[in-house]
């Protein structure tokens, strides 16, 4: 089977990474620069990531493909400087198929850059522009294909709903029947880490955690609006965060945002109305716990899209994800989703769900043979659409190199 030969692969490309551990220590070393007694730095990094994606059609989540499998390679690179103890600068290029894993050609895209001015008089207050992550919920610090125990992200960051943002619907019926080939244009909650372009502060205050932010697109924009010439920044969206650590152990924190979710070219709208009577309104909580080799996730949201002549429509989403490290080289790691839908009318006196309640279930394993080098398989399952009877499986395996 295909599946059995990706994970010979990864197993005999880790090996060989581990084996060339002295070769990555004097590559990390000729990357680094500094200047001017060390007070300007500047690093190269990079993460190489070789993605399989065993399926059965429709693809789950952020995976366009029309077949039952999907190899998606992704090199990113970044670029870290710092000058003096209060200016930091990131930036992040990536080489793959696209932003999600898709059939498509490979190109080159700037993901990220930001700039972060840290007051060394206001201490505990970071600023920072650019184009850069939200600061929603505690699952994006760990988005990164390194970080992220799983491969894919939760439910509520990559399952499409009926919301479609570049066309308004002429009635209930119109508005749940999804369109298998225009897959890409429907949101989810939150798509992704949403990268979208703006200016946010942080910081810390004893026990309690802060971050706000204006971006020039919400949490459930798609790719192509993140950048700021793409959309422009007439109607920013806000989002915030509030923390609370009590201790090491726990980590507690509360979200919400309010952002128009249409693009620009949104058709069909009803006359007298623009994109921007249309609002996605979103409020999270999250919850961490670490305690020796075990460390537990959760999050919830509820989210409402005032949708074009349907009124507000409502959807929850929630998942707990644990890991355990077995050593200092594997660990075992755990996710239950889940996502429901309010009903709605459906034009003719009576009631329905706009979307199908779906629950999912992740299960993953990760072998990290060097500082510079992981494995990671992970198996998923979930109701097949349209028959909830019936479970989808998918069977994803990655192998990870940074420098």
């Amino acid at each position: 089977m295909r599946w059995a030969s990706v994970l010979l692969f990864v197993t005999a490309a880790c090996t060989q990474a581990g084996a060339s551990e002295e070769w990555f220590d004097r590559l990390e070393q000729r990357l680094s620069f500094s200047a001017a007694d060390d007070t300007l730095r500047v690093r190269l990094g990079g993460l190489l990531s070789l993605e399989d994606h065993q399926i059965e059609p429709p693809p789950p989540g952020l995976l366009f493909t029309n077949g039952h499998n999907l190899f998606s390679p992704r090199l990113g690179l970044t670029l870290q400087g710092q000058s003096g103890p209060e200016l930091f600068g990131f930036a992040l290029v990536r080489v793959d198929r696209g932003f999600n894993p898709a059939n498509a050609r490979l190109r080159v895209r700037l993901d990220e850059y930001a700039l972060t001015y840290v007051p060394t008089h206001l201490k505990g207050l970071n600023f920072k522009v650019g184009q850069f992550a939200t600061v929603i919920g505690n699952w994006v610090p760990r988005h990164d294909a390194w970080d992220n125990p799983f491969i894919t992200a939760p439910l509520p960051y990559e399952h499409q709903t009926p919301v479609y943002d570049s066309e308004a619907p002429s009635t209930p019926a119109d508005f749940v029947h999804l369109e298998a080939d225009e897959k890409y244009d429907y949101l989810p909650i939150l798509w992704g880490p949403s990268y979208a372009t703006g200016a946010s502060v942080s910081g810390r205050l004893g026990h309690f955690e802060f971050a706000a932010e204006i971006k020039n697109a919400g949490p459930a924009s798609r790719p192509e609006v993140w950048s700021i010439r793409d959309l422009g920044f007439s109607r920013p969206s806000y989002s915030a965060r509030l923390g609370f650590r009590p201790d090491l152990r726990w980590s507690l924190g509360v979200s919400a945002g309010d952002s128009a979710y249409l693009v620009p070219f949104a058709a069909n709208l009803p006359p007298g109305t623009s994109r921007h009577d249309y609002r996605q309104r979103l409020l999270g909580a999250d919850l961490g716990f670490a305690w020796h080799h075990l460390q537990v996730w959760a999050e919830g949201f509820d989210s409402t899209f005032d949708v074009p002549r349907i009124g507000h429509v409502r959807t929850r989403a929630a998942y707990v994800e644990t890991k355990y490290r077995f050593s200092a080289e594997w660990y075992g790691a755990l996710r239950w989703n889940r996502q429901d839908f309010s009903r709605i009318g459906d034009g003719r006196g009576g009631r329905m769900r706009w979307g199908q309640g779906i629950w999912r279930l992740d299960a993953a394993a990760g072998f990290r043979l060097s500082p510079h080098a992981e494995c990671k398989v992970q198996l998923s399952g979930q109701p097949a659409a349209g028959d909830p009877d019936r479970v989808n499986p998918h069977l994803a395996t990655q192998f990870n190199v940074r420098f």
